[in-house]
């Protein structure tokens, strides 16, 4: 048996917190430069350069990509041969995200659902496990914002839809989206399970490196697929036209009912920030 202190979980998930506030991923630097070489309208071109800009404004001055540091949202791997000493794991991620917040300057966004009366530290945080092998902890992290989040949308389509019913609503889903989660955006797609499990893989999506495909052929063949046709909508970056409306369509699928085939979209803004920490 390996044992982490909860105090090493608590520091690792403050600096993530941070860090993934202020400096973009690489993986999505690569894909808006890659944007840029690509993308046809002179405003779109325009506007991905400034997106890089503000990338490098926010590392050099060491301040937030967005004022929107959104909702703190954890997949922990715990393998089952680790012990968490001192504090729970889920009271240690939650002391991570506070201290992160206060020392990052992180606009706290976090409200109860009907008072709307703020927690003013950015907790609790929505934390998803997973029980593995071994004995490391992974943690990934990403600070979701809202203008994306609340472009989400579920649909619980007939096994009879297929995959043509599957492809129509995850466009229209985009389309409808339009401008409101600052494109070029990221595409997270739950397809399967119940409907909680659904939300889940589609947020999981999220989390996977831009542009990184599905390792089953046909799921990775249907996110290319996807991806061209969400570029044709010519929505463009910040919705302002251009064939850069997406930068990446990640799919996630699980085993569903047979009576049942359900779909969650979940978009992500241009950002699209994640962090890893092992510990």
């Amino acid at each position: 048996m390996r044992v982490i202190k909860s105090d090493e979980i608590i520091k690792k998930v403050k600096e993530i917190c941070i860090s993934a506030n202020i400096n973009l991923g690489n993986d999505v630097l690569n894909a808006i430069n890659e944007g840029i070489k690509k993308e046809e309208s002179s405003l779109g071109k325009n506007v991905l350069k400034v997106l890089i800009d503000n990338t490098r404004i926010a590392r050099e001055k060491n301040i937030p990509l967005c004022q929107d540091t959104g909702m703190a949202v954890f997949f922990v791997k715990l393998g089952q041969q680790v012990i968490i000493e001192g504090d729970t794991i889920e009271e240690a991620i939650n002391e991570g995200v506070r201290q992160g917040y206060e020392e990052g300057y992180l606009r706290k966004s976090v409200v109860d659902p009907i008072s709307r009366i703020n927690t003013k530290d950015n907790t609790p945080a929505i934390i998803h496990y997973e029980l593995t092998k071994g004995d490391e902890l992974i943690i990934e992290f990403a600070p979701k914002g809202f203008g994306s989040e609340n472009m989400s949308k579920l649909k619980m389509l007939k096994p009879s839809d297929g995959i043509e019913g599957v492809k129509k609503f995850i466009i229209e889903a985009v389309s409808d989206a339009g401008p409101n989660p600052c494109p070029p955006i990221v595409v997270g797609v739950g397809i399967g399970g119940t409907i909680d499990k659904c939300a889940q893989i589609s947020k999981k999506a999220l989390f996977r490196n831009v542009g990184n495909h599905n390792k089953d052929e046909n799921i990775a063949e249907l996110e290319i697929e996807l991806l061209k046709k969400i570029n044709d909508l010519g929505i463009g970056p910040q919705g302002l036209g251009g064939n850069t409306t997406a930068l990446a369509v990640h799919i996630e699928t699980f085993p569903t009912h047979i009576a049942g085939l359900p779909v969650v979209v979940n978009i992500n803004c241009h950002a699209s920030r994640h962090k890893k920490v092992i510990i």
